[in-house]
């Protein structure tokens, strides 16, 4: 269930910024490569946090980066309490987002079937 009205709106917002800065910041973990935070979504009660994340490179890179990510989790949310006035850091889970390799096949598609008419 995804928190409603303009509050969570900026706090989503603000979440994904100081996740996608810690990342490209703070994490000195080898595995974790060019990793860009495209989203942030969150329970009613702000408990829980699912950070979206597409990351640069094939497969075997992708999973790697998510390992270390979900490694540094508590690194993060720790970061979050200090950083973000809320009563409670939340629990933060990250999760690959594929849209960017879905708009680039689509994108490849619609250039083949332009190229064939």
């Amino acid at each position: 269930m995804a928190v409603q009205g303009y509050r969570a709106e900026r706090l989503a917002d603000q979440i994904r910024t100081e996740v996608a800065e810690i990342i490209s910041g703070e994490l000195k973990d080898p595995r974790i490569g060019l990793v860009t935070v495209t989203g942030v979504e969150m329970t009613g009660d702000l408990r829980h946090v699912r950070v979206s994340v597409s990351v640069l490179g094939n497969v075997e890179a992708q999973q790697k980066s998510l390992e270390g990510l979900t490694s540094a989790t508590g690194y993060v949310r720790h970061e979050l309490s200090l950083r973000l006035p809320l009563r409670r850091a939340p629990e933060l889970t990250f999760v690959l987002d594929h849209a960017a390799e879905e708009n680039a096949r689509l994108e490849t598609l619609l250039q083949k079937l332009k190229d064939e008419h």
